[in-house]
């Protein structure tokens, strides 16, 4: 998978746009598309939609299919996968960034309701193939990345089939998978778990 990680403020604070998030996404599950289309599937003016595509470009998030004919012409992704968030010390990447997934999981958690708010009108197979999971862990650092590995390998584990329509099985459908580890301080502390100070190990 192309994956591009994302280390400039800038670029992050571009991409931390309601539309600019549903333009991107939408190029990610309908493939390559004009500035007009996208407008009719997200119900936004082509001018609007257009003017943030050359926002996206600018930090590189999209380009121009050159393999495309005709006048208009549409526009795709770069990068198949982002990622960031992994910086030690507060700076304003760190900012941006975590202001980028704050945002991103305000919409995966509206979609999360939204889904649940019809859940009852799907057939009983579909219901059943849906779940939420939550809980709580005590693990070692080297445990916690293990986890995190086999989480990320277990929601990646058929990613390809967003770009690559041909390999989607008949009669799939498109499902969001999110998942997250972090600690949990509050709780621990509650529990009497060990802490550190600042010349501990961290």
């Amino acid at each position: 998978m192309d994956r591009r990680t994302i280390t400039d403020a800038a670029d992050l604070k571009a991409l931390a746009h309601p539309l600019r998030m549903d333009i991107l996404e939408a190029l990610h599950v309908r493939g390559p598309s004009t500035a007009t289309q996208l407008a009719t599937h997200l119900g936004e003016s082509p001018s609007n939609c257009s003017w943030h595509l050359r926002k996206l470009a600018e930090h590189g998030f999209v380009t121009e299919d050159e393999g495309a004919h005709g006048r208009s012409r549409p526009w795709k992704v770069v990068a198949e996968a982002l990622s960031w968030g992994k910086e030690e010390a507060e700076s304003e990447t760190s900012a941006a960034g975590h202001a980028l997934t704050e945002l991103l999981l305000a919409r995966e958690v509206q979609r999360l309701l939204a889904a649940q708010r019809v859940e009852h009108l799907e057939p009983a197979e579909w219901r059943e193939a849906t779940t939420l999971v939550q809980s709580g862990l005590w693990l070692t650092a080297e445990e916690a990345t293990a986890v995190s590995a086999q989480l990320q390998e277990l929601l990646m584990s058929h990613v390809d089939r967003l770009h690559h329509p041909e390999r989607r099985p008949e009669g799939a459908r498109l499902f969001s998978a999110v998942g997250w580890l972090t600690l949990r301080p509050d709780l621990e502390a509650a529990a009497g778990a060990p802490t550190t100070d600042e010349g501990g190990a961290r």
